[in-house]
This record gives C-alpha cells, sequence and structure tokens, in this order.
C-alpha cells in the first residue's frame, strides 16, 4: 500500500506533464487541493481556476469559493449555468447527473481552449469509482482529468494532505446539487429550489453544518447526522415555524439521519446500470 507520500508525489508529477491547466474548482476540499498541487507545480501564470454558479446550489458556495482561489493565488474565472434548461435535468430524471455534469464539462472545455490549456483538470476522489457517480461517464467523454484518482487518493488521504498543506477547508462538509433534495421524476422549479436552499441556511444558521431538507411534496424531511439528532429536536417548535413559513406545510425529522445520496436508494440496480453505461 502506497503511503501518502508516494501518493502525493505521484500527484506531483502528474501535473508536471502539463503546461497549462484549469480546474473545475467548487470550493471542496477535493478540488482545493488540485488546484494548490497546481499553483505549486506550474505556478499562478499556468493554472486558471474555474467556479461554476448554478440555480441549484447556493450562491454562497459559489462567492466562497471565488473567495477561496483568490486567496490561494490562483486566477479565477467564474461561469454561469443554466442547468433547469435541460430537460432531463428539469424533470430531475436519473440520467440528470449525468447531463448536469456533461454541461459543467463541456464549458470547462470551452474556457480551457480560451486559456490555451493543455488539460482541464476536475476534483474526483478514488471513493467516487464506488458510488452512483454518472459524472464519471461525462468526463470520460469530454477527456477531463481527475488527477487525484491517477494518485488513487481517498477522501481520508485527501483530508490529511489538505492539513498537510494548511488549507484552511480541510474538513469542510460536501456540498451536492440541490436537485438531489427531491425524489426522481419530479419537476424542479426556481420556486422549489430556492425554498430549499432558504430552509437549509436557515437550519445551518442554527448551527447545523451538514443538513439536508428533502422534499416530498408539502412534507420537508430533515436530515442531520446522528450527534445532531437531540440539538435538532430540541429546537422542533421554531425549526417547524420557520419552514413552514417557507411554504412547507408539514416538517419532519429523519430518524436514520443524514446519508449522502438517500434518494439514489430509490433506483434499481438496472437503471443505475443504464445511467452510467449509457
Amino acid at each position: 500500500m502506497k503511503t501518502l507520500a508516494e501518493k502525493e508525489n505521484k500527484l506531483q508529477n502528474a501535473l508536471a506533464d502539463y503546461d497549462r491547466i484549469v480546474v473545475g474548482f467548487s470550493g471542496g476540499i477535493d478540488s482545493t487541493v488540485v488546484l494548490k498541487e497546481a499553483l505549486n507545480a506550474l505556478g499562478k501564470q499556468n493554472v486558471l481556476a474555474v467556479v461554476a454558479n448554478s440555480e441549484l446550489f447556493a450562491d454562497e458556495e459559489y462567492k466562497k469559493a471565488i473567495k477561496l482561489a483568490n486567496e490561494l493565488g490562483a486566477q479565477v474565472q467564474g461561469i454561469q449555468l443554466d442547468y433547469l434548461a435541460e430537460e432531463h435535468v428539469k424533470n430531475n430524471t436519473p440520467e440528470s447527473w449525468y447531463y448536469m455534469k456533461k454541461i459543467f464539462y463541456q464549458e470547462l472545455n470551452k474556457v480551457a481552449v480560451q486559456f490555451k490549456a493543455s488539460a482541464a483538470l476536475d476534483g474526483m476522489i478514488m471513493d467516487d469509482n464506488a458510488d452512483f457517480r454518472p459524472g464519471l461517464r461525462a468526463r470520460d467523454e469530454e477527456g477531463a482529468v481527475s488527477v487525484l484518482q491517477l494518485a488513487e487518493m481517498y477522501k481520508s488521504e485527501v483530508r490529511e494532505l489538505a492539513q498537510k498543506l494548511g488549507l484552511k477547508n480541510w474538513n469542510k462538509v460536501a456540498s451536492c446539487s440541490v436537485s438531489s433534495r427531491f425524489p426522481y421524476y419530479t419537476e424542479l422549479t426556481s420556486e422549489k429550489v430556492q425554498r430549499v436552499l432558504a430552509a437549509e441556511a436557515s437550519l445551518r444558521g442554527r448551527g447545523f453544518a451538514t443538513v439536508r431538507v428533502r422534499v416530498h411534496d408539502q412534507i420537508a424531511r430533515i436530515e442531520v447526522p446522528a450527534a445532531d439528532l437531540a440539538t435538532l429536536i430540541s429546537q422542533k417548535d421554531a425549526i417547524a415555524q420557520e419552514l413552514q413559513k417557507l411554504g412547507y406545510e408539514y416538517v419532519t425529522v429523519d430518524l436514520q439521519n443524514f446519508e449522502s445520496g438517500r434518494m439514489n436508494k430509490t433506483l434499481s440496480a438496472t437503471e443505475k446500470k443504464k445511467v452510467l453505461v449509457g
């Protein structure tokens, strides 16, 4: 088994193969490590952080990513993506994740051409190979490079490396498209999306760093880690009032706690394979 030092060396060697690159930068820990190591290997003049904004992600995350990229000393370019204009995304089909990533990588490649970059990099890690990640198919089709996977890095190793590099967001909670808060085949609208974003912002304001508000018609189902469940229950009346003001008729707490990708459990193995293979 390779040590972290050996994997970091492999990452640095992979980056050294390029002259100029663009990095799809979300502000998450994985893409932050890629950006930091790329800056170290190639220098600011040869690295461009590309930060995507979309209706399906909180504006706060976009602004934080722009700020962090600047703090790291990178050149930064923001792009706006209209995911809801794509029918699969708008109707939240199982293929929506593929189409969102397809749109993202295509736009990243356009920026790469403008920047005269030799590659477009993302922050995919080894853990993603074991999950339902239709974005991997889109990445391969569009020719983007996952250098952390080339270095065989897993999330725990990325966090450890981030600490070593002095990155302040080494323990940042992962964010995800708001479409994941709705059951598949639910038509997404700006109003529905904004309501979820407001509900989760309200809960984060109460100290729940990891939280999901899953929506089932007029029901808001709150997921938090097991360690936060008692605290959530202690504030149930105030939280229910806040979310009902946003338009939810019923507010519930999921007793099975937070779980990333919960809605994917409704998909059969056959459905998943169809999306992943195409």
